[in-house]
């Protein structure tokens, strides 16, 4: 069959680097992998009886396609702690926070249109950015991993319809005090242009607290801020996430929601709305053990590694150039010399592509362990 059967965008596309990674490992279990960016705890007890009680009750049906209503208010509610204020009318629930990405990319975005996304950046952005029909513009960040004022200032003539944030990052786990997300407040009130702000690690805040950039003044307008409850409340599988924005957006967004996905599962929904009413000492339990692990992690990578010290999420992203091998080669070596997986650098854009993404959400036990292999890996070149 010709090529052209399939639709051109969609030909163009590379596999994702994580998942190449990803089949090496399948049905290894002599790896210790740190390539998987999902929390190794389960979902919170408490959650997960409020789910199994819905199903007890029959609660199978569709929702809205906007979502439970009494979950859109409690997410309008708690997003109050990162600065912003808003209604339920300003929410609806997405299946995971991929789908919300790919809806605001798809609402907002014409064919040709410009839009910035700072690197290394989560391996999605750029694919489904394409699929919409945008022309990306990548900014590296590289060596700090910190998106600034004049990065973005410098295409105040270029016609940018959106730029593309995630703070805390995925893969460097960097993120932004409050006057650094000013000053891209700053930048993207300059430029005229809207802001897709991924806050999927928002809760996962180590060194201060994650402040929203759609908690500026005037800033809402501009904002689609994306968050959900995969990473801070371990929910992976639920699928469920969630957009803030203003309602025209918004409205966009549920048009494409309703066609292509209905509405989120409702159990999910349920043990979503169970999280924000009764989970905070379990998001409190597990983002302490997290900065437990990146404490020693990264300790242990800076004795043989230049490492920025993550501010949130659960990654290090270790520069492994001195070692003579570029991310790929070393995550290859690695992999096969000493039964560790880390994901390359260059799977989230080309400025990484000197380094490796380790994630921490495993257990300290078996962080301890890679971590003296990777050492030995290290003095064995």
């Amino acid at each position: 069959m010709s090529r052209d059967v399939i639709n051109k965008r969609v030909n163009e596309l590379k596999p994702s680097g994580i998942r190449r990674f990803f089949e090496l490992i399948i049905g290894r279990e002599d790896v210790i992998s740190l390539g998987v960016g999902e929390p190794d705890f389960s979902v919170p007890w408490r959650i997960r009886e409020e789910m199994i009680y819905s199903l007890e009750k029959g609660i199978t049906s569709y929702t809205s396609n906007y979502g439970l209503p009494e979950l859109r208010e409690a997410i309008a509610e708690y997003y109050k702690k990162f600065g912003v204020e808003s209604s339920h009318e300003n929410v609806f629930i997405t299946t995971g926070v991929s789908e919300g990405i790919d809806l605001a990319l798809r609402a907002v975005i014409n064919p040709g249109d410009k839009i910035l996304i700072p690197e290394p950046v989560y391996v999605s952005y750029k694919p489904l950015a394409h699929i919409a029909g945008a022309e990306v513009i990548t900014i590296p960040t590289n060596p700090e991993f910190r998106i600034t004022y004049e990065d973005i200032v410098r295409f105040r003539n270029e016609n940018i319809k959106a730029i593309m944030v995630n703070y805390p990052n995925n893969p460097t786990g960097v993120s932004l005090k409050k006057k650094e997300v000013e000053e891209i407040a700053d930048a993207v009130n300059e430029l005229d242009c809207l802001i897709i702000s991924d806050e999927i690690y928002a809760e996962l805040s180590y060194n201060f607290r994650h402040f929203s950039i759609a908690g500026l003044n005037g800033m809402f307008e501009r904002c689609i801020v994306l968050n959900g409850f995969s990473k801070g409340f371990a929910m992976t599988g639920m699928r469920i996430g969630y957009a803030i924005a203003p309602e025209e957006i918004l409205n966009a967004m549920v048009k494409i929601h309703q066609y292509s996905m209905l509405c989120a599962p409702v159990t999910a929904q349920i043990g979503a709305l169970e999280a924000l009413k009764n989970g905070d000492d379990e998001l409190e339990r597990m983002r302490s053990e997290y900065m437990r692990r990146r404490n020693f992690f990264v300790r242990r990578l800076r004795e043989f590694f230049d490492v920025v010290m993550p501010d949130g999420a659960f990654y290090a992203f270790p520069k492994v150039s001195s070692t003579g091998l570029n991310g790929e080669e070393f995550a290859e070596r690695l992999l096969l010399e000493k039964n560790v997986a880390v994901v390359p650098g260059d799977a989230f854009g080309e400025c990484g592509k000197n380094y490796v993404r380790c994630a921490y959400a495993v257990s300290m036990e078996k962080l301890k362990t890679a971590a003296e292999r990777m050492e030995e890996f290290v003095n064995s070149i």
